[in-house]
């Protein structure tokens, strides 16, 4: 019964994300949000030890043999999270217009100092510069800087304990976005299997050049745009990364809330463009970590994500360490299904222009679309080494299903968070013949397509070749196809 159901493809084209967690890290509850539509899982190494995360690997490993389906993997690295030293009695607060002291003095700190362990930062800041505490509730404003000491005064005011974060947004801090932790945990992700690496608090392109090296082809690595020196080089980034998340935690931080949806919209659509994978992330249903139902303006928020053609929709604390785990995916799944079910939601997504670029392989996938339009085909189905014929069709954001088969297991499980794409692990083709015929009965066997239906198949000649896509057929299934045969 399980691989019947997983062998049919998703009733909705984005997918979603869910963090796993204290609340969510046994294989039941695993097996559980992906039956409620979690397609990948996001795996936080900001918390808990290797074994953990070893464990919920095995977990997810297992859960993709059982239900015979390619199962998405990402782990997200911490990057240089800032913070404060101590204090003396664990926490002070600090008065609107008080002079306040960050330093490189270890000693536990008292109303008018603490210690702040990065010396990049002294490098970086300049009088009238703004730093931000504990998630941007305490305003500091630089009065006078040198290499040891940062003096400021206390624009907004509050309670600040031990370690809380510091949000520096109105410089580039000369910080490597791979900590000497991220770096372990990147090998340790790698020897895992990891498809998808997200890097944290990316800020140049030079910080994805270095994770792409680090990477070494191993897995497919995924920019998350959280601070505002990011945005003003996006489409560097973009080009050196092979996915990109809206992370609204920390960019909702350093920017102003009104300035967070023109940024996430800028994001998307330039994701978009360029035919990079764009995840919306942080906060989505931020009140089923309590509560067994979101809010409107949560549903709308994560609506707005849909209709904007993001690729995925991502929950964080929801499913990680909320109350309502399966909930909160169960959720997220049916709101996306309402979105995609209106008349409108079609037209809305290509308010973004994605011109093909020049060559074949871009001007037959925004063909099939078209050609899928025209002849009312029922799916498109594409055969890919690499994955980049999927991506060239997804970026079209074509009204009918794709199926995606492919003799790269890797290729099939990084397809998890690409838009539309159902990719199924499968033996390659070595002939036209051989190509039309397996299409035919993979699209009846996933139940894209039925007796009678037209389907548009795209593929690559000579077979086996990545990039070489350059066939775009057009056939009627016959319903015949499955006697007979294998797959």
């Amino acid at each position: 019964m399980a691989n019947k159901f997983a062998a049919q493809a998703r009733e909705r084209k984005v997918r979603v994300l869910a963090t796993l967690g204290p609340a969510s890290a046994t294989p039941e509850m695993i097996r559980k949000l992906y039956l409620a539509g979690a397609d990948a899982f996001r795996i936080n190494m900001s918390h808990g030890g290797h074994d953990d995360k070893a464990a919920l690997v095995t977990a997810i490993r297992a859960l993709e043999k059982e239900l015979d389906r390619p199962t998405t993997i990402l782990f997200d690295l911490q990057g240089p999270k800032l913070r404060v030293g101590t204090f003396t009695d664990g926490a002070v607060h600090l008065r609107t217009g008080d002079p306040f002291r960050l330093d490189r003095d270890p000693a536990p700190g008292d109303q008018h100092r603490v210690q702040l362990p990065h010396k990049e930062i002294f490098q970086a800041l300049r009088p009238g510069a703004r730093l931000l505490l504990d998630d941007g509730k305490l305003v500091l404003r630089v009065t006078d800087v040198d290499e040891d000491r940062v003096d400021t005064i206390v624009e907004v005011g509050g309670p600040l304990s031990n370690r809380k974060g510091l949000n520096v947004p109105d410089v580039v801090v000369p910080m490597a976005a791979l900590t000497e932790k991220d770096r372990k945990d990147l090998a340790f992700a790698l020897e895992q299997g990891a498809d998808w690496i997200a890097l944290s608090f990316v800020q140049r392109p030079e910080d994805v050049a270095e994770a792409r090296r680090l990477i070494g082809g191993k897995a497919a690595l995924l920019a998350k745009i959280e601070k505002p020196a990011a945005l003003d080089r996006l489409e560097e980034i973009l080009e050196l990364a092979d996915a990109v998340m809206v992370a609204r935690g920390d960019l909702g931080v350093e920017l102003p809330p009104e300035l967070v949806p023109p940024a996430q919209k800028r994001i998307v659509e330039t994701a978009r463009r360029m035919g990079r994978p764009v995840v919306v992330a942080t906060q989505m249903l931020e009140s089923m970590i309590q509560s067994p139902s979101p809010t409107r303006a949560e549903v709308s928020d994560v609506a707005t994500a849909i209709y904007d053609g993001a690729d995925a929709v991502m929950l964080s604390a929801e499913s990680a360490a909320g109350s309502w785990p399966e909930e909160a995916v169960a959720m997220m799944n049916r709101i996306a299904v309402s979105v995609e079910q209106d008349p409108g939601y079609q037209a809305r997504l290509h308010f973004t222009e994605t011109p093909a670029d020049p060559t074949t392989a871009d001007a037959l996938a925004e063909a099939a679309g078209n050609i899928a339009r025209t002849v009312s085909a029922a799916a498109i189905i594409c055969f890919t080494l690499s994955g980049s014929t999927a991506r060239r069709i997804s970026r079209e954001r074509p009204d009918v299903p794709v199926l995606v088969l492919t003799p790269s297991q890797a290729t099939a499980r990084r397809l998890g968070l690409l838009w539309g794409a159902h990719a199924v692990h499968t033996r390659d083709v070595a002939s036209f013949e051989e190509m039309v015929g397996k299409a035919k009965r993979m699209a009846l066997r996933h139940k894209i397509a039925h007796a009678g239906d037209r389907i548009i198949v795209m593929a690559g000649v000579p077979f086996g070749t990545p990039g070489s896509t350059n066939v775009l057929h057009v056939v009627r299934l016959t319903g015949q196809e499955l006697k007979g045969h294998g797959a």
